[in-house]
């Protein structure tokens, strides 16, 4: 059973801040295992990556081999079904339409000493993907990832999506195909990300590494970072619904299972002011568990993360969504777009009850990989600004170095750097004759 909580009660702030603190992450001590493999990798290269993935993949590779050829991709792509592939192109187009607004424009001006100042924006030259391997894994997640990176100008996008047993999923590559990826590795784990990072004979280095792992591909993103960027390290799935009795209960229901199938560690809460629909949304969830594929993960995470909460209004609700800093955010309510004002801490919103989550993880256009585990306080979804730098720009007039420069010499100074100052006195020297 899911945890009840009601605001009024003289234990429920005791009880929400250990909701809020429960360890949902699974994480083994992966750590000196990664730091091994990305040692081996380092030195060793190619025969490194082919040895770990004949150990944990089972698939014997060669460096002709590590990339999907183009025949290959041709003949799994051909296997996918004309309403599949439909689906994915609205997916893509919806998607690429979307960032393309996210586009940031350089800028220049000249202040009032007579300096230009500015910034321009470029693109790093190339990404690595991480998609997680077999045929449980997810062509949106290739979409969200390659898509805002093709849109932001990088040159060379390379996936690494793991083929265990040989197992290929064609709707990947097929995404892929669509997202403008060059190059596909038919490697994973640690492995890929230490050989995306570092680069081999074979795999040619990257200047950012995104997408979704497990805990040993978690690791090894933290442990590369420096040497090349990253998205972020995000935890289990969650969703909070915030909904009134003006509902249908299964819809929510649906909604909280949406997360909790994910994984046993998802956390799916809802938010009502009305403790009866809370009630009638907590039998909706147990009927539909009943005969829901995935049952069994579901179960377990609304078991043991699952909460209802019910308030005294919704202001109260807005308060407490911003506590949780949710990863997914859905306002069935009246008002939607009133309460959304009041909810500054989420990953993504949904704006009312026809807009499910799921439509935000397929089609909707705003990319689904999102900050987890309350890091929506401090960060951001994926987007086009993931695959951009800005480069500041300043050019000095000799009106401007004279307006301005002796403040920089007084500032070297009393830093005491002296080259600094010099740099400039040098100049103001032979402007002033």
């Amino acid at each position: 059973m899911p945890v009840f909580l009601d605001t009024t009660s003289s234990e429920f702030e005791t009880a929400f801040k250990t909701l809020l603190s429960a360890k949902r992450e699974d994480s083994p001590d992966v750590d000196a295992v990664v730091a091994g493999i990305i040692d081996d990798v380092r030195k060793r290269g190619d025969a490194a990556v082919i040895q770990l993935t004949a150990k944990f993949d089972r698939l014997e590779l060669t460096p002709e081999t590590m990339a999907f050829s183009p025949e290959q991709i041709t003949e799994a792509v051909d296997q996918v079904s004309s309403e599949d592939r439909a689906a994915l192109e609205l997916a893509a187009e919806r998607i690429r339409s979307y960032h393309e607004k996210q586009l940031p424009e350089d800028h220049e001006w000249t202040d009032s000493s007579g300096a230009m100042l500015g910034w321009r924006w470029s693109a790093v030259s190339a990404a690595g993907l991480y998609v997680p391997g077999g045929l449980a894994s997810y062509p949106s997640s290739v979409l969200m990832n390659a898509i805002p990176a093709k849109v932001a100008g990088v040159e060379r996008l390379a996936i690494a999506v793991p083929t265990p047993d040989g197992q290929v999923n064609p709707l990947v590559l097929l995404a892929a195909q669509l997202s403008g990826v060059d190059t596909i590795y038919r490697i994973g784990g640690a492995q890929a990300i230490a050989a995306l990072a570092y680069g081999t004979d074979t795999i040619a280095a990257v200047d950012k590494i995104t997408g979704p792992g497990n805990a040993f591909v978690a690791a090894a993103k933290r442990r590369v970072f420096g040497k090349v960027g990253i998205d972020m390290i995000a935890g289990p799935s969650e969703i909070l619904v915030i909904a009134d009795k003006d509902n249908d209960p299964d819809w929510i229901a649906l909604d909280l299972l949406s997360q909790a199938e994910h994984d046993e560690s998802a956390q799916s809460i809802l938010v009502t002011d009305d403790a009866g629909f809370g009630q009638a949304v907590a039998k909706a969830v147990d009927k539909r568990l009943e005969t829901l594929q995935r049952r069994a993960i579901a179960g377990a995470s609304w078991r043991d993360f699952g909460a209802i909460i019910t308030v005294r209004d919704l202001d109260e609700a807005a308060a407490l969504s911003n506590r949780i800093a949710p990863e997914h955010l859905e306002l069935c309510v009246a008002d939607p777009v009133t309460l959304s004002a009041k909810t500054v801490h989420a990953g993504a919103i949904f704006l009312g009850q026809y807009t499910p989550e799921a439509i935000g993880d397929y089609v909707g256009g705003p990319n689904h990989v999102l900050p987890t585990a309350r890091s929506a306080r401090f960060s951001s979804g994926l987007s086009v600004m993931d695959f951009l730098k800005r480069t500041t720009l300043s050019q000095m007039t000799p009106d401007a170095l004279r307006a301005i420069g002796p403040a920089a010499e007084q500032l070297a100074n009393s830093e005491s750097l002296e080259a600094h100052g010099l740099s400039v006195t040098a100049r103001l020297k032979r402007l002033n004759g």
